[in-house]
This record gives C-alpha cells, structure tokens and sequence, in this order.
C-alpha cells in the first residue's frame, strides 16, 4: 500500500505525490536490515543460552538500534533508497557489532 502526500493544487486538480517511506524497501535497504534482524536474533540466543549477560545483550542491542537509525536516515534524505558508499559504512558498523557477538 502506497501512502500519498498531498502536494497541492494545479488548475483546481489535487496533485497526490508518493511519500518516499512508502517505496518498497531497496536491495540494499534490505540488505542491511536483514544483517541488523539475524544480528539480533544472534544477540538473542546468546542471552538465552547464558553466553552472554543481559547487559552485554542490551549495549549491543542499543548498537544495532543506532545503525537501523541512521539507516533510515539516510534513505529518508535519499527518497527510500541508500547508496553503495552508505551501505559499506552501515555493513562495516555491523561488522563491528557482530565481532563483539560472535566473541562471547
């Protein structure tokens, strides 16, 4: 489902424009996205299996929030989409953050 966003008037017809959060994810939007859900599934399982504390969960958990907001971020100020340069930054963040899950 599309949401429209009305933008305005032209010789008495209403112009309905796309809003950019509601394009269908990119191949590299979900890309990154589905790293950041298996990274918190990961995250998830070591707490349960007690290789990991609560704690160690949550910081990295909070890691994995911050990458999934400026994910966002970024496609918002490119109309849904991100580039190849941000999505090997945003991959390089998660790499780090799965080192750290991986270690425990």
């Amino acid at each position: 489902m599309l949401a429209l966003v009305l933008v305005g008037l032209t010789n008495g017809a209403l112009i309905a424009q796309t809003s950019p959060a509601s394009i269908p994810d990119h191949p590299r939007r979900t890309q990154v996205n589905n790293r950041l859900n298996n990274q918190n599934q990961n995250i998830d399982k070591k707490v349960e299996e007690g290789k990991m504390s609560k704690a160690e969960g949550a910081k990295l958990h909070q890691n994995d929030k911050k990458i999934r907001t400026e994910e966002k971020s970024m496609a918002k100020q490119n109309g849904g989409h991100i580039s190849k340069p941000e999505q090997k930054t945003l991959n390089q963040q998660e790499s780090k953050n799965s080192k750290a899950i991986t270690n425990h």
